[in-house]
């Protein structure tokens, strides 16, 4: 090919791509509120600092690879709002993606997964709270984080065989700085 033809296949990609660019933009913007006096505020979720959410998913994901286990780690914030995301390399997509449900789960239950997946077997109207939304993971893996009494967020960790071990391993790790 030609360095001719090249450029002109380079620069219609170009153009294509800015032209999606300028719809997906367009879209996004379309949405948004453009007067600031009508969006209204977003306070801030009370939760763990954010250096604290790492230090707990790195210890989390660190006491799964030291068992050979494969993990994903999610912490959230007591508004349910996703702080940190890690994944140990090899974590299937079903793991990440668990390890969300799961603190998300535990927030918003206010419990840990493994007593929500012990109290399910005998509580049929919690298994079937828990069945409606597909977005909930009651397997055990799901911990709050806490200060004192009040919940400040929760750690999930999905993919491993202990994924709960690993969750307090988390927990572990920040609690003495929460206190």
């Amino acid at each position: 090919m030609s360095l001719n033809k090249q450029y002109k296949i380079e620069a219609a990609g170009s153009i294509v791509a800015g032209i999606l660019l300028a719809l997906f933009a367009n879209n996004v913007f379309a949405q948004e509120v453009t007067d600031p006096a009508k969006r209204a505020p977003q306070p801030a979720a009370h939760g763990p600092s954010l250096e604290s959410v790492i230090d707990a998913a790195n210890a989390a994901v660190e006491a799964c690879v030291d068992k050979d286990q494969h993990a994903g780690v999610s912490v959230v914030d007591s508004a349910g709002v996703l702080k940190v995301l890690l994944a140990a390399d090899g974590t299937s997509e079903r793991g990440v993606v668990s390890s969300t449900a799961k603190a998300l789960t535990a927030l918003h239950f206010k419990k840990s997964t493994s007593q929500l997946f012990t109290e399910q077997q005998t509580d049929k109207a919690l298994a079937a709270k828990l069945a409606e939304n597909p977005k909930f993971n009651p397997r055990p893996g799901g911990v709050l984080l806490k200060v004192g009494d009040e919940i400040i967020g929760a750690i999930g960790v999905g993919g491993a065989k202990i994924d709960e071990e690993c969750a307090l391993a988390g927990i572990n790790k920040i609690e003495p700085l929460a206190k």
